[in-house]
């Protein structure tokens, strides 16, 4: 896997030219980074990677991949660097686990399942290492939440991409799987864009963090600069605590008192 620099400038989409679900935002990504988005349910997490996922085409402004607008790509050479994990997957998929996760593979395959030695090392490679060995050969559709969770993003790493998009990947996670997912994601070398909504999480496993509020970006940069208590405010409407650095930032929430009359 090659990491790649993301260029966000100026995206806004909506349903319709006079109603933008987001506008005007702009960030970077370097290469190899972790940046994760954060905001209030509406804030426009899912809208934006939607868009840098090739889902929606922006309305206006660029999504660039090392400098290279994605919707110039072909569709096989966008899948090739751009792997999304999602939160609406299908879960009724007829094939095994292990048959899922090598749907990965199809961007770089030559022919329809023609499948190299190399392409089914890899695949054993992802499933051993999120831990899938004992699931690998049972329907898809019966494992739990958690454990399809492990396996969709199996699945996207096997595409070996050069930009990981994930929405919110911990979901339906106990607390050690998603403490494994973050240290696998962390050991990767590729370049990660993911929206969470653990605050504690983020601020341990992103190198930038993007506060989106109302579709715009409100704030970004490292843990500790973005996630000050007034932006929490702006973007959550509650008052926060906040203890330790990047890296170990703790959080306590409370909601804002009320002036009397």
């Amino acid at each position: 896997m090659t990491a790649l620099g993301l260029q966000i400038r100026q995206v806004a989409w909506g349903p319709s030219p006079g109603r933008r679900i987001i506008a005007d935002v702009s960030f970077d990504v370097a290469p190899g980074a972790i940046t994760a988005i954060v905001g209030a349910n509406g804030a426009g997490k899912s809208t934006l990677l939607r868009c840098i996922y090739r889902t929606y085409r922006p309305q206006a402004g660029e999504v660039l991949l090392d400098g290279v607008d994605i919707w110039k790509m072909r569709p096989r050479e966008a899948a090739c660097k751009i792997a999304a994990v999602l939160q609406e997957t299908p879960s009724d998929f007829p094939f095994t686990v292990r048959e899922v996760i090598a749907m990965g593979r199809m961007p770089h395959l030559t022919g329809l399942f023609a499948a190299s030695s190399r392409d089914e090392a890899i695949i054993e490679t992802m499933i051993e290492r999120l831990e899938l060995e004992r699931l690998a050969d049972q329907p898809f559709a019966v494992i739990s939440g958690g454990e399809r969770q492990r396996a969709l993003l199996a699945r996207a790493l096997v595409q070996q991409p050069g930009l990981l998009v994930l929405d919110e990947p911990t979901n339906h996670l106990d607390i050690r799987h998603q403490l494994e997912i973050l240290h696998i994601l962390r050991g990767l070398g590729v370049t990660v864009l993911t929206t969470l909504h653990d605050l504690t999480l983020a601020a341990a496993i992103a190198d930038q963090i993007i506060v989106m509020r109302a579709g715009r970006v409100i704030a970004a940069g490292a843990p500790g600069e973005a996630l000050t208590p007034s932006v929490i405010r702006s973007a959550f409407n509650v008052d926060a605590t906040i203890n330790g650095q990047d890296g170990e930032m703790r959080f306590a929430f409370r909601l804002p008192e009320r002036s009397t009359p």
